[in-house]
């Protein structure tokens, strides 16, 4: 399940949407077998990905957003990755935070290596807030249902023993790709915000929506101009006044 952030006028309290259910996989590689009976060379040159599972580190892959399992490990938690946001607003760039949160970065990196996010949109903006949502491609809304698992905190977080609340160490700045969730413990899975100005420090409070990325000036720039298209509506802030389309999320590794 995935819970979109409340809103600074709301608290703590979150908007639960339904379960994964019994997700599948959308669809697989098509692996064709090699007859070698008559052939002297033996050798295998195909490139597989680092492990069982994963999909093509080229983004060939066909395009799956239903899963019947959490990702294996894919990345390298040891490299520097990128990943590049194509908007219809333009690019944003993000250096991935793998060191600290490596099961969240590789849950991304995975999903939008399968294009997971290819052709999604930012469905919600709340300037109270300051933050831009997306990553929901079955319902291009905060109940969208996800790929069907989710993954576990980076950290693990503490219970307030007075409120029962959870409580982490995270605090907010604009430039960040956060970690949508419930207010569940290991409930993330696959949507995501954007922080685009200073009043995302009014979730500090909270402090247990992931922080697994950080964009450069360049980016911030175009996520300040999809924020500038806040139309008011619904409980949630609202959405940009225009349809606001992710083409493609792509890895870059260094």
């Amino acid at each position: 399940m995935v819970v979109v952030v409340a809103s600074a006028s709301c608290g703590n309290d979150e908007t639960e949407t339904g379960g994964a259910g019994d997700a599948v996989e959308e669809t697989s590689n098509d692996d064709t077998a090699t007859d070698l009976a008559d052939t002297a060379d033996t050798t295998d040159t195909t490139e597989r990905p680092i492990s069982e599972g994963c999909p093509a580190e080229d983004g060939s892959s066909p395009r799956t957003i239903d899963f019947a399992e959490s990702q294996p490990m894919c990345i390298n938690p040891n490299e520097t990755h990128i990943a590049v946001f194509d908007t219809s607003e333009g690019e944003i760039r993000v250096e991935l935070h793998t060191e600290n949160a490596p099961v969240t970065v590789n849950n991304f990196v995975t999903l939008a290596r399968w294009g997971y996010y290819d052709g999604t949109t930012f469905f919600r903006t709340d300037p109270s807030i300051d933050i831009i949502q997306g990553g929901g491609p079955h319902t291009e809304s905060p109940s969208d249902p996800g790929p069907g698992y989710t993954i576990q905190d980076e950290p693990e977080f503490d219970l307030d023993p007075e409120t029962g609340q959870m409580t982490g160490p995270y605090r907010y700045v604009p430039g960040q790709l956060v970690m949508a969730r419930t207010g569940a413990p290991n409930s993330s899975s696959a949507q995501f915000f954007f922080t685009t100005g200073t009043r995302a420090a009014l979730l500090d409070g909270q402090g247990v929506y992931v922080v697994f990325g950080e964009t450069d000036e360049a980016g911030l720039g175009v996520l300040q101009s999809v924020i500038g298209l806040h139309e008011p509506g619904g409980a949630l802030g609202g959405a940009p006044s225009r349809t606001v389309t992710v083409n493609s999320v792509t890895i870059e590794v260094n």
